[in-house]
């Protein structure tokens, strides 16, 4: 068996002349986005990364750690409208303007449709159940973002007293998710913005108290 020392000289001879890295991991976010957890071989994605198995166990580690990486920079680079919208200065504004960028990001021309992080945690849960979870955990972290800063417009008075901050982000994660397995299906950006047209309209407002 090779040592350590053997094992990192055949990973330096894997990887090839220019590597890089950042360009590699890209190309393994489409792989999984369209694929999926266990529909993408090591295979596929060497071939989309232009390397070899060697080089991608010494850059990212094995197809579960790649994986990781993956949704990390999925969430860096294509889900930077979500930190966005909680910026928006009124709650309104916070949820319309994550479930609009939602839309426009789910049907983009340049991107597979649909979303990685649901469609990998709709599979059968590979790696015992390692990976749904995973993604389970990575999607209840931005719900619970939502909830915090629901929450402060409650405090605020931007939100009727009497509005469940975690209730009302569960609700909004229900109509992203829900039009991330319909764009996946096929459905187009129209469709999906007539579906946040409800779900806005089902918002409380604290004028309504009045």
């Amino acid at each position: 068996m090779a040592g350590p020392r053997e094992t990192a000289d055949m990973a330096v001879r894997g990887r090839p002349r220019g590597f890089d890295a950042d360009a590699a991991l890209d190309r393994a976010v489409e792989v999984f986005w369209r694929q999926g957890y266990e529909g993408a071989s090591l295979t596929d994605l060497t071939d989309a990364m232009g390397i070899n198995r060697t080089s991608m166990y010494a850059a990212f580690g094995n197809k579960e750690e790649l994986f990781h990486r993956a949704v990390a920079r999925y969430a860096e680079a294509d889900m930077a409208y979500a930190r966005a919208a909680l910026a928006q200065p009124t709650a309104h504004a916070v949820v319309e303007t994550f479930l609009r960028a939602n839309a426009d990001a789910l049907t983009r021309a340049d991107r597979p449709s649909g979303c990685l992080s649901v469609q990998g945690g709709l599979a059968e849960g590979g790696e015992g159940g390692r990976v749904a979870a995973f993604l389970a955990d990575s999607r209840l972290a931005g719900e619970r973002a939502l909830a915090r800063r629901l929450a402060s417009a409650v405090e605020e008075g931007d939100l009727p007293a009497d509005t469940d901050p975690d209730a009302l982000a569960r609700y909004v994660m229900v109509v992203s998710e829900g039009n991330a397995v319909h764009a996946a299906g096929g459905a187009n950006r129209e469709a999906l913005h007539a579906t946040v047209d409800i779900a806005l309209r089902a918002l409380p407002r604290a004028d309504a108290e009045a």
